[in-house]
């Protein structure tokens, strides 16, 4: 009798608990529906809760986080002191056939600090770091962060006049190159911007430097204290990072400001977003000058804890050889890089990964299923943003060509939409009173983020040029004195993707 007793009392308290549970999603979603006052049907509400809920327990996980940081005014290279106090003897990043544990790094980037703060490197100083991929380039500017100073992460493939721009729009005291790079270095150390200005060299030795007057800066290295620097006390949650360029798509390449604040929101919003854990290994064959690759992708060793594997370049080839070695469970993607990974021929490794995740943006919709069947991913987390913007949205649960979405049951959590755009004078609709027109689903608009100053999420920081950051800037929005980021054309369709 005992057992039967057992199993009808379990079974009634099962069975309580889910007519609890679900009398009370009910009443949400009424909640829901009335609050927003009819406007929604009951359906959307339905297809929508979860996710939005999902979401929203992840920002608020997110935001706990970010408030933490901002209350204590930490900086990026603190809060990193407390990931290695965490991750003792743990490899933080792989390369090649090199393991970098967390304290390594943050040895090598105290000796990064120390030294430079030898040579007069002081907080608020730009130094422009111009280097391949590798675990050096992370300590480098993360060593320079912890003096205050502001590495600008130049694309090491820019030459001539591009390059020179680089350097000067930044206003750069000094150059720390690598060795691979010498020769674009000393073809402009003529300029006017650029001749003055001391270059010290990465990975060379002595004898193998090619600038006249370039320093051998491993000698020196080599020497300086592995303790942290007492000037990284003075660095602030607020304060300027890094300087990261836009691609130049429409001119020269403009000097982005990634505040601590604003790389705290990237790389643990995109992390927190999309589930990554401490147990994930995560592979980032991108760029380290660009925010996918320098800030999202090595920021989840940085704030998370999740050791990342880099390369020195993307390989089609060679990238899910690199996954399986690796060991990797997650993995970034950006532009086309997907395509061609779907363009060579097909080989065993293709599915012999422990890939259970992939996140970017440029998965092109049309190849999507397939990239997923073909490599066996159970999910990709599409986003949509810019390196410099707070408009920025993420597709957490995988869904087939969605870049994103914008919630239709907790807006005002994260105030983004879209906006009317003459089609032909591309300038922004307005109504009679003057503010802007929000699109309807399936529109074409302009996609903007709501500007609120001082605030990790939604502040936007600017441009190196104080004018070119004005263009980006729309005000009169929704209100009178309001004002939002512009961050570029799409449409969507209504709680479902951008």
């Amino acid at each position: 009798m005992w057992p039967s007793a057992v199993a009808v009392g379990v079974g009634s308290v099962l069975w309580y608990s889910t007519y609890v549970n679900s009398c009370l999603l009910a009443a949400i979603i009424a909640a829901v529906y009335v609050s927003a006052g009819g406007s929604l049907t009951l359906w959307q509400v339905y297809r929508t809760f979860p996710r939005d809920c999902k979401a929203l327990g992840r920002f608020i996980k997110l935001q706990l986080f970010l408030r933490r940081v901002k209350r204590k005014n930490l900086s990026v290279p603190k809060v990193f002191q407390e990931v290695v106090q965490q991750n003792k003897g743990k490899v933080a990043f792989y390369f090649e056939d090199q393991k970098w544990t967390f304290d390594e790094v943050e040895e090598y980037s105290n000796q990064v600090a120390n030294y430079f703060a030898g040579h007069g490197v002081q907080h608020g100083d730009s130094v422009a770091l111009l280097m391949e991929n590798r675990v050096e380039y992370i300590c480098m500017w993360l060593g320079l962060t912890k003096l205050g100073a502001v590495p600008a992460l130049v694309n090491f493939n820019l030459r001539e006049d591009p390059l020179v721009h680089c350097i000067k729009v930044a206003s750069c005291k000094l150059i720390v190159c690598g060795a691979e790079l010498q020769e674009a270095l000393c073809d402009i150390k003529d300029r006017e911007a650029v001749a003055d200005l001391p270059v010290y060299v990465s990975g060379a030795g002595k004898d193998s430097l090619k600038c006249p007057g370039a320093i051998d800066l491993d000698a020196g290295l080599a020497s300086a204290a592995t303790s942290s620097p007492p000037q990284i006390d003075n660095v602030n949650f607020g304060d300027d990072m890094v300087f990261i360029y836009t691609s130049g798509t429409t001119g020269l390449p403009k000097a982005a400001i990634i505040k601590h604040s604003r790389a705290f929101f990237a790389a643990a919003g995109m992390g927190t977003m999309i589930g990554l854990t401490p147990s994930d290994i995560v592979y980032d064959p991108l760029p380290l000058y660009h925010t996918t690759g320098g800030i999202i992708g090595v920021g989840q060793a940085l704030f998370l804890g999740s050791p990342v594997a880099i390369r020195r370049k993307f390989s089609a080839t060679q990238y899910w050889n690199d996954c399986i070695k690796y060991g990797c469970t997650a993995a970034q993607y950006i532009g086309e890089m997907c395509r061609y990974l779907l363009n060579i021929p097909r080989k065993p490794e293709d599915t012999k990964h422990q890939i259970r995740m992939m996140f970017g943006n440029g998965l092109r919709p049309n190849i999507w299923k397939e990239f997923e069947s073909t490599f066996n991913i159970p999910t990709i987390c599409e986003f949509y943003g810019s390196t410099e913007g707070n408009a920025n949205i993420i597709n957490i649960d995988g869904k087939p060509g969605a870049v994103g979405f914008v919630s239709v049951l907790f807006p005002a959590v994260y105030p983004v939409a879209l906006i009317k755009v003459d089609e032909e004078t591309k300038q922004v609709v307005r109504d009679e009173n003057g503010l802007c027109l929000r699109c309807k689903p399936g529109e074409a608009g302009e996609f903007i983020g709501k500007i609120v100053k001082n605030d990790p999420v939604r502040d936007f920081h600017g441009y190196a040029d104080k004018t070119a950051s004005s263009k980006k800037v729309v005000r009169d929005v929704f209100a009178k004195g309001d004002s939002a980021f512009l961050s570029g054309q799409c449409s969507f369709v209504q709680g479902q993707k951008c």
